[in-house]
């Protein structure tokens, strides 16, 4: 998330093909990055991190980091957790 958010910052520097040109682009480039940015990037990683840890696949981790978003983990129930999102989003 942050190497995309820097990217698109990124791409707002002239085109060039100059190694030099390119490290001082980069420097100026991490530089903007805001350091609130980088702390949420953090902790967004950090709530599929857990969710992960906790069995989750891809889909069920994102679905439960949207509901608990205001949470520092996924709740310690992670058996009803599961329950809930396979009767949402059965399988196809």
């Amino acid at each position: 998330m942050c190497w995309g958010f820097a990217k698109q910052i990124y791409r707002k520097f002239p085109s060039t093909t100059k190694e030099a040109d390119l490290k001082v682009n980069m420097i100026k480039l991490l530089d903007s990055v805001p350091l609130i940015s980088m702390h949420k990037f953090s902790n967004h990683c950090d709530h599929f991190i857990d969710a992960y840890c906790k069995g989750f696949s891809g889909s069920m981790a994102a679905w439960a980091t949207k509901k608990y978003h205001g949470h520092r983990v996924i709740p310690a129930n992670v058996d009803a957790l599961l329950a809930e999102f396979n009767s949402k989003h059965p399988s196809k």
